[in-house]
């Protein structure tokens, strides 16, 4: 087929950073592979942008054009940082209906790219082109038992969260039209079509997630049983759970194996301190590292020397997973609508919503599983490895792009 343009929207694009900058730049990156993209995004990434095309030519950059649009400054001087950004998002959407209209780009397809939730109304729908939406989720809400442990605030914050998604999913007239006029819908995971009743084939179910591949060394033994989490210390991320189930594990342990296991969890956060409390109280400093963000690269020879990826996360994605994959970590996670449709049964295990104290056990017993059954662990470290090839590779993103577009 002969080459369409797209009109890409991509809010958060920078290629040195990780998440959702990574994947604005990433997601264009892929659209140009095949098609012709024009992407609009915010004036503050355009200097990494240009650095980084200057240092790492590729003839793909031949089918990417950037433009740059940004609210009057009256109109955003109270946002800073990631304070506001939600509403902000909201009014620059709303805003680049007239920037586009006002540049006269000639296109085929319009596509909403990030940031990447569901209650977002887009407005490309406005443009009268075939528009395509996402990938697009949602976190879940965190289940009751899994908060107990943390302030109140933050169940205050989680469930009010909560009901103002509901609010647009059921309320806003915006959203009800962006979900109507799309010609299709990328959803992240199973709950996206739920919420929204989606009954039309106009949508597909995949991960948005995905990584680099930076393991080029074949998966093979290792000689220490190391766990790795990756991820910012907050209730979201189930740090709690991560911690409480290691130290039931190492404490089944002889003194000697003890010394051959270790947990690195690699973040920082507000509940750092409560994460100390609790190495401390089980006197855990032997075996658990805290190790604050670090340079990516450095980052990635952790995976490489770790044997295992802990990470009970309450999210609905996840892009850490992906990156553990690719070294062939077998991931441990809940059973849930982010990282638990990720992995298959191949290569980690999905553990149950339950009380507390037996999300821990279980927990636990995987760990159990993975060390003591050496040949296991091999084998599903090799399917990890696998599983990221088959669908959490950057090309494969392309490809489902491609794919998308054609259908249109």
């Amino acid at each position: 087929m002969n080459p369409k343009t797209i009109l890409a929207t991509c809010y958060a694009v920078n290629p040195y950073k990780g998440s959702e900058d990574a994947m604005g730049w990433n997601f264009t990156y892929q659209i140009a592979r095949y098609n012709k993209v024009i992407a609009i995004t915010r004036e503050n990434n355009k200097p990494a942008i240009e650095k980084f095309m200057a240092e790492n030519p590729d003839i793909v950059y031949q089918n990417i054009t950037f433009f740059y649009f940004d609210l009057p400054y009256w109109m955003r001087f109270w946002k800073k940082g990631s304070r506001g950004a939600m509403l902000y998002y909201y009014m620059w959407q709303r805003g680049i209906i007239a920037f586009i209209k006002k540049q006269e780009l000639q296109f085929d397809i319009t596509h909403n790219v990030n940031f990447h939730n569901d209650w977002t109304p887009s407005f490309l729908y406005k443009l009268e082109k075939p528009m395509v939406w996402g990938p697009v989720g949602h976190h879940p809400v965190i289940p009751n038992q899994y908060l107990k442990k943390y302030a109140t605030h933050y169940f205050i914050k989680d469930r009010a969260t909560w009901f103002i998604k509901k609010m647009f999913w059921n309320g806003s007239f915006s959203l009800k039209k962006t979900v109507q006029k799309a010609s299709h819908i990328w959803c992240m995971n199973s709950g996206v079509p739920a919420v929204f009743k989606i009954k039309t084939n106009d949508f597909s179910i995949s991960p948005s997630i995905a990584s680099e591949d930076f393991n080029t060394k074949k998966i093979v033994s290792k000689e220490t049983f190391t766990l790795i989490s990756v991820g910012r210390f907050v209730p979201l991320k189930g740090f709690d759970l991560t911690l409480l189930s290691f130290i039931k594990f190492i404490n089944t342990l002889s003194f000697d194996e003890r010394k051959n296991c270790q947990l690195k969890l690699i973040g920082t956060g507000p509940e750092k301190a409560f994460y100390q409390k609790i190495i401390a109280e089980n006197q855990a400093e032997d075996c658990v590292e805290i190790i604050e963000w670090i340079d990516r690269l450095e980052l990635m020879k952790m995976y490489e020397t770790s044997s295992v990826f802990l990470f009970p996360s309450h999210e609905g994605a996840g892009m850490v997973v992906a990156e553990a994959l690719s070294f062939g970590l077998p991931v441990i996670c809940l059973d849930n609508e982010g990282p638990g449709e990720f992995i298959n049964v191949d290569c980690g295990f999905a553990i149950p919503h339950s009380d507390y104290t037996n999300t821990i056990c279980e927990l636990e017993k995987a760990i159990q599983t993975l060390y003591y059954d050496k040949e296991l662990l091999l084998k599903m470290s090799v399917a990890a490895r696998k599983q990221y090839e088959e669908k959490f590779t950057w090309n494969s993103r392309g490809e489902k792009l491609k794919n998308i577009y054609n259908q249109l």
